[in-house]
């Protein structure tokens, strides 16, 4: 079976004066197509380390990762990557922003920018695409940055705590977005605070700690019956 993506025996570790230390262990785990991953933790235990590697911003000590089946630094233009803040540049209109990862590209055709008029007005945004940053919400503006990478039309969706800067009355809206790309069979990624969101929508939760992969499982059965004692500790302190 191919899978969406692959990941063996990766490590990494940042390299200090003080000598090397390990943020990811070991890391081993297949993602098939469609599925959404909930990556769930404490702080630094090596969630978003993951997600750079999978970017590619970020290259494995040793292992190897597999995306669509070809070997990693290779292919990464499948990937789209949404992060805590929406850098979106103020100088630019909503339209403008969403069209330079296509203008980087050099991909701007007609179709192109039928398609990015197209998400402006699916995600709620085509009023408000010649308006600055500025005049935005966080949550508008979190969903502008959304539809700049999915214009891209990424393979697969990693999300690095996209809700953590925003107030929680604008949550709500940004959760939503994510989960009808889940609802449409968009691969995704994401790493996450809102346990409720990953229990619901889904499909396998991967609790890392330290470092390491300590649980994978269904939503429901990590949540009712986590086998180890740090994922345990971890629940009751975030429940």
């Amino acid at each position: 079976m191919q899978y969406a993506l692959e990941l063996k025996n990766v490590h990494y570790a940042y390299h200090t004066l003080e000598g090397e230390t390990y943020a990811l262990k070991d890391i081993t785990f297949s993602v098939r197509e469609g599925e959404f991953i909930a990556l769930v933790g404490p702080s630094g235990c090596g969630k978003s380390t993951l997600l750079h590697l999978i970017a590619g911003l970020l290259t494995p000590e040793k292992g190897l990762i597999k995306i669509n089946g070809s070997y990693h630094p290779d292919n990464t233009s499948g990937i789209g990557y949404m992060l805590q803040k929406d850098e979106l540049l103020e100088w630019r209109t909503i339209y403008q922003n969403v069209l330079l990862g296509l203008e980087i590209q050099h991909a701007l055709t007609a179709r192109s920018r039928a398609l990015a008029r197209a998400l402006l007005t699916q995600y709620g945004l085509n009023a408000f695409a010649n308006a600055k940053p500025s005049e935005l919400s966080g949550g508008m503006r979190q969903r502008a940055a959304l539809i700049r990478t999915l214009v891209l039309k990424p393979d697969i969706m990693l999300f690095d705590e996209p809700t953590s800067a925003l107030d929680p009355e604008m949550v709500g809206e940004v959760l939503a977005v994510m989960k009808q790309l889940a609802a449409d069979g968009m691969t995704m990624m994401v790493v996450t605070h809102e346990m409720g969101f990953a229990r619901e929508v889904s499909d396998r939760i991967c609790f890392i700690d330290n470092g390491q992969i300590v649980e994978d499982s269904n939503p429901a059965e990590f949540f009712s019956n986590p086998k180890s004692e740090r994922a345990q500790n971890f629940l009751e302190k975030v429940l």
